[in-house]
């Protein structure tokens, strides 16, 4: 199956990445993808970029030389209720929402905080995925949280950052494997995210193929090869 999309990505704006806007797309159009999404992490990240970002963001072309381009955001949960750190104002000028549990904007709670707050934030009309929601940091009750996913129609990603030998999430892999077991049980689809922070690893979801491989996951429940079945979970305009 071809891999055709990557949307958890980020650019110099995210203050920690090391590529331009420019760069990324570039990578993108190299690795043959036919939908690309740049989704900068939002302002109480330490050393992203302003809330004004995500305000100018029509000076984007939807197309580029042949790619789809999708402008998100990785927001920030910053409660145990699922609350998240950009204003409704510059919500409404994404694409979609990424939510993501960082140990700089909240700190890991129990089982039962950490998948509350995951569950919460489906709630957000924006939010059409939860970042690397098996980070070991943040443990949850999987079941629940995958019950959870069908019910609203997000999709759980399965995060190619996380799963690096090198990664600052390192456990990921084996709860990974976990969440993807429940996935296939309850006809939960997953989407594969680079979480690139440069160049060189856009589309690159060679960590999550091994971990799908290990889970023995069907690709019927992989967004990544259906660019359609993808946009059916995309916020309405």
């Amino acid at each position: 199956m071809q891999d055709l999309l990557d949307i958890h990505t980020h650019t110099l704006a995210s203050g920690h990445a090391y590529s331009s806007p420019r760069e990324m797309v570039a990578a993108a159009r190299r690795k043959k993808l036919a939908l690309y999404g740049m989704s900068e992490h939002t302002t109480l990240m330490p050393g992203t970029c302003h809330d004004f970002y995500f305000a100018n963001l029509k000076v984007i072309r939807p197309e580029d030389d042949g790619i789809e381009l999708l402008m998100g955001a990785e927001l920030n949960i910053i409660d145990y209720g699922g609350s998240t750190d950009l204003m409704q104002f510059y919500l409404k000028n994404l694409d979609y929402a990424i939510a993501s549990l960082h140990n700089p904007c909240i700190p890991p709670g129990t089982a039962e905080e950490n998948t509350t707050a995951l569950i919460g934030a489906m709630r957000n009309p924006k939010v059409c995925i939860l970042g690397h929601p098996d980070n070991p940091a943040y443990p949850v009750d999987l079941e629940r949280l995958v019950r959870a996913a069908k019910e609203n129609r997000i999709l759980l990603e399965c995060n190619n950052s996380s799963y690096s030998l090198n990664s600052s999430r390192s456990g990921s892999r084996e709860i990974g494997v976990q969440m993807l077991d429940l996935c296939r049980k309850h006809g939960v689809p997953v989407i594969l995210g680079s979480d690139a922070h440069i160049d060189l690893d856009v589309g690159n979801h060679d960590n999550c193929m091994e971990v799908l491989a290990a889970a023995d996951f069907p690709d019927s429940l992989v967004v990544n090869y259906d660019i359609d079945f993808f946009k059916s979970f995309l916020p309405k305009k």
